[in-house]
């Protein structure tokens, strides 16, 4: 490979940009009138605008892509996470066009890109799944008696969805009618596909991922979980890694099952397997992802490879060269994502200047950063700004240095998660690893931050006020 056309913007953009050219790879970005000055543009080796401000008219077109593509000769399309990532038919047409794409084949997208038909690919693995239904349902009064059978809670979720589209949480039979006429309709619009499937909901679980790396020869190896239970809207906020809870035995189990699924649909690549952990440590098959992640950096921290380095010589068809039992984990890492989020209004988007943005520098700390000082936070793309990780030996040093990391963080015009990330670091409950994934709906209120926010600035007031008095006394001291 010599030229690598990146099919994505911001941060991750950037962050695997990075990696190609520390790998002596030529890179191609593109970019929409919106991002002509983002960072991603100016760092690529050649940018080619793709379109307008939004994803349709721009980051969306496939065949717009490749053509581009051709056009300065790439010899493959890296396409990050989100957008085309998990697109199929955008990976047939790459293919199709002596490009290589780095990531799993188009086959392996489409089997995991429903949850119903990665449940039927892995379900003669033995690998524990939520009770539900096999098959895709739109029919209302059907899947009424089928959530009859399965018992309440249930939930609803869309066949062809993620991000917390197409969800519902249904307590009783009596509000069931209309949530799942909801949810059909959501997932309709958001994904082309009302199918929705109905599962037992597990009501506090703990979400556990592991990160899977297969090799075209047929040899997979896990690089160990993360945890990442800390969400909002069924988004994940917060990730770390390793997860606090699992013990040796139960991560080699959970491990062995995600390598299962992977073979399952003859996976090649970077991927992630998503399981449940329930109060009793059983775990559950979720789903899979046939991508990169946006949590990766924690896995990189404490194993010490770079995925985008793996995933770029898998695709062009290098063996893994790693052995499961020479991997191990050493340290611990935390990721906060930094969304342009007001925490105080809901997690609702906010937009607006850049007037002030300063990214934290030092040892154990990393910013994946998509964005620049001055730049304009638009409507049209992901809130996600950047990503902020920290590392240490222990789980409590990589807490430490990350609230550090967060007060170093200087953002100002809009707002972000920053704040609420140094809440949840600084809650006694995360602290001690008891938590799950109704953290939120159980510890936090935004009143919280309200309070914390009006301390801080009384305390900037009186620090004012003080220097202010000291300056005062030696302005007047020569003339006493």
């Amino acid at each position: 490979m010599k030229k690598i056309l990146v099919a994505n913007r911001g941060e991750i953009a950037l962050r695997i940009m990075k990696t190609v050219k520390k790998m002596g790879i030529k890179t191609v970005a593109i970019y929409s009138t919106a991002d002509r000055e983002s960072p991603h543009v100016t760092y690529a080796d050649e940018a080619v605008c793709v379109g307008e401000p939004l994803s349709s008219e721009s980051y969306l077109l496939g065949d717009n892509i490749i053509k581009i593509a051709k056009e300065l000769h790439v010899d493959a399309i890296h396409p990050g996470y989100g957008f085309l990532s998990e697109n199929a038919e955008f990976v047939e047409k790459v293919e199709a066009n002596n490009i290589i794409f780095i990531g799993p084949t188009s086959d392996a997208i489409k089997t995991m890109g429903s949850k119903i038909a990665a449940k039927e690919a892995v379900k003669h693995y033995n690998i524990p799944m939520v009770p539900g239904t096999k098959d895709a349902i739109t029919d209302v009064k059907e899947a009424t008696l089928i959530a009859k059978k399965i018992g309440f809670p249930i939930l609803i979720k869309a066949s062809a969805g993620g991000g917390g589209k197409g969800m519902r949480i249904v307590k009783n039979e009596h509000e069931f009618e209309s949530q799942m006429s909801r949810a059909i309709s959501e997932a309709t619009h958001a994904f082309g596909d009302g199918s929705v499937f109905i599962e037992k909901y597990i009501a506090s679980p703990r979400h556990i991922e592991i990160q899977i790396m297969a090799d075209s020869f047929g040899h997979t190896v896990h690089l160990f979980e993360r945890e990442c239970s800390i969400q909002r809207r069924h988004q994940k906020v917060i990730e770390e890694a390793p997860s606090s809870i699992l013990t040796p035995a139960l991560r080699e189990k959970m491990g062995e099952a995600a390598i299962k699924v992977a073979k399952a649909c003859k996976y090649v690549g970077a991927g992630t397997v998503e399981f449940l952990l329930d109060e009793n440590n059983t775990f559950y098959f979720l789903e899979m992802n046939t991508r990169l992640q946006v949590e990766h950096p924690v896995t990189e921290y404490i194993t010490g490879l770079d995925l985008v380095e793996l995933q770029i010589k898998i695709a062009r068809g290098e063996s893994l060269n790693l052995i499961q039992g020479d991997l191990e984990i050493k340290g611990h890492a935390f990721e906060l994502r930094v969304y342009a989020e007001d925490p105080l209004n809901n997690f609702f988007p906010s937009i607006g200047k850049l007037n002030v943005y300063k990214i934290p520098e030092g040892e154990n700390i990393r910013v994946d950063n998509g964005v620049n000082e001055g730049a304009d936070v638009s409507i049209y793309y992901d809130p996600l700004l950047a990503k902020l990780i920290t590392y240490g030996p222990t789980r409590e040093a990589a807490i430490l240095t990350m609230v550090k990391a967060i007060d170093a963080y200087k953002v100002e015009g809009i707002f972000t998660t920053l704040r609420f990330g140094k809440f949840v670091f600084q809650n006694a409950a995360f602290r001690e690893g008891n938590f799950d994934t109704n953290f939120v709906n159980i510890y936090y209120e935004p009143n919280i931050l309200q309070k914390q926010a009006e301390k801080e600035a009384r305390l900037a007031a009186l620090i004012a006020l003080k220097q202010y008095q000291i300056d005062l006394k030696q302005v007047r001291l020569p003339n006493s």
